[in-house]
């Protein structure tokens, strides 16, 4: 069976699904577990600090601090939507180191601590809140004091210090701060799914448990059997029918490989309820190969669109990956092997599958032609065009102590009929022959709408990583 939609068709058809949370709604329930793109679990703890001296000269001698923080109370207010993943387990007001004492324990348990500077006259404070250890925000807008001379200082002195700020006059920023301590929150609360009849290495698991606290259970072939067998016809139909509605065009694939395809892909929802886990891998190329009863492409990508994750390969590194940026960004990634093309300063970034909701679970879907996946001439994948003009990070979190990254723009979105279905061209920030010349750590990179080095950075700082610029 094949169908065919015209572009304006297309677009009357996923226009009245801007408002969904999805463009293919979850059947199982995940829904009322996703608490943020990326986390099923809990939220993030927060502890929130208003460091302020009475009668400081800066700003002003007549500061009324309970006014200034009912003046940034009224800010988070406002942003209900951006923290509505976040516990502020505290949020009081210090006027002197001795008080945070008082305070240790609750900021032991955070995530993070958001300092919200008041007024000159808080480095007491600050060293106090910095014993506990916890990685620290301090948000300093203009006049708050002169304390940001010694920020900068403070971090080279100690090492070991887990500070960072931002000086900003812009509340909006404060929203900002918070994406490190969320994307802390998502890896330790993370779990992965890794269905292989293979075992991963001992060392990487233990490296990504003991570093980031993330969970990976190994699961095989029969409980995503037991979980197919379970997706009722009526259901698996209904998600058929959306997927070739929606898409632009459905060549190769037979309707039935669709089919089969989406009830593999409900299934796939139906394990990471039951799991409570948010990622899915598969070992698609190797153990797993032609053991399922269609590949697993459809059900990575809706999970993608969920909110969720699906990796391609077993590639632990890229799952940790995609829950990093998800933590960051809130929008999924779009996991690639690349080729590069140094005459046009760029990096060709394909895989088969493509993303349809790279703005996150709330943005706009892009259009997609459900097609065979390119190297096996087989299986069902949908085939997505991104944007061109959109600013990307390319980045991978190492076996090492590292995150590798580079940044640049979409400039093409090529439809060739060699390497994987979706492609993107990216013109490279830097040098394009610097970058193939210090590549490392294997094929894959995860790509991401935005530019999310200073998030990247700040991140990091926390977790005690290199972050290395590849071009």
């Amino acid at each position: 069976m094949r169908s065919h939609m015209n572009r304006r068709e297309f677009l009357g058809a996923t226009a009245g699904c801007a408002l969904c949370a999805c463009a293919r709604p979850p059947v199982y329930g995940m829904p009322s577990h996703v608490i943020s793109p990326g986390c099923v679990t809990s939220k993030v703890r927060i502890a929130k600090v208003y460091a302020g001296i009475p009668q400081a000269l800066w700003p002003t001698p007549k500061l009324d601090l309970n006014s200034e923080v009912q003046r940034y109370e009224a800010a988070f207010a406002r942003m209900v939507k951006e923290f509505a993943d976040v516990d502020f387990s505290l949020g009081r007001l210090v006027t002197k180191a001795e008080q945070i004492g008082e305070i240790q324990g609750q900021l032991k348990d955070a995530d993070g601590i958001l300092v919200i500077h008041l007024s000159m006259g808080i480095t007491p404070i600050l060293a106090e809140i910095l014993k506990s250890q916890r990685p620290t925000m301090v948000f300093a807008a203009p006049y708050s004091g002169h304390e940001w001379t010694s920020f900068g200082a403070l971090r080279k002195r100690d090492e070991g210090a887990l500070l960072e700020c931002i000086l900003s006059s812009d509340f909006s920023d404060l929203a900002v701060a918070v994406r490190p301590f969320r994307a802390i929150h998502h890896l330790r609360e993370a779990k992965i799914v890794n269905v292989s009849s293979r075992q991963p290495d001992e060392t990487q698991l233990n490296a990504i448990a003991g570093r980031f606290g993330t969970q990976v259970k190994v699961i095989g072939r029969q409980p995503v059997m037991d979980a197919y067998n379970s997706v009722s016809q009526r259901d698996a139909e209904e998600e058929t029918e959306r997927w070739i509605r929606q898409a632009e065009s459905v060549l190769e694939p037979p309707r039935d490989e669709i089919l089969r395809s989406c009830r593999l892909a409900l299934a796939f929802e139906k394990i990471l309820v039951a799991e409570r886990a948010s990622v899915m891998t598969v070992d698609c190329y190797g153990s797993m190969y032609r053991q399922l009863p269609a590949f697993p492409c459809v059900g990575f990508v809706r999970l993608n669109d969920m909110g969720l994750g699906g990796i391609c390969e077993s590639d632990l590194s890229s799952a940790m990956t995609h829950i990093l940026v998800q933590g960051l960004s809130g929008r999924p990634g779009f996991i690639s092997d690349p080729t590069m093309d140094e005459s046009v300063k760029g990096i060709i970034l394909a895989h088969c599958l493509g993303t349809t909701k790279m703005d996150g679970p709330d943005g706009p879907a892009a259009p997609y032609r459900l097609r065979t996946i390119m190297e096996r001439q087989e299986g069902c994948v949908p085939q997505v065009r991104m944007r061109t003009g959109q600013k990307v990070t390319q980045l991978r979190v190492t076996a090492e102590d590292s995150i590798i990254y580079f940044t640049g723009t979409v400039s093409a979105v090529p439809d060739s009929d060699r390497g994987c279905r979706t492609q993107i061209t990216v013109q490279v920030d830097g040098d394009p022959e610097r970058l193939w010349q210090n590549w490392t750590d294997g094929l894959h990179r995860t790509t991401v709408y935005g530019d999310i080095t200073q998030d990247l950075k700040r991140f990091c700082r926390f977790k005690q990583l290199k972050l290395v610029q590849e071009a």
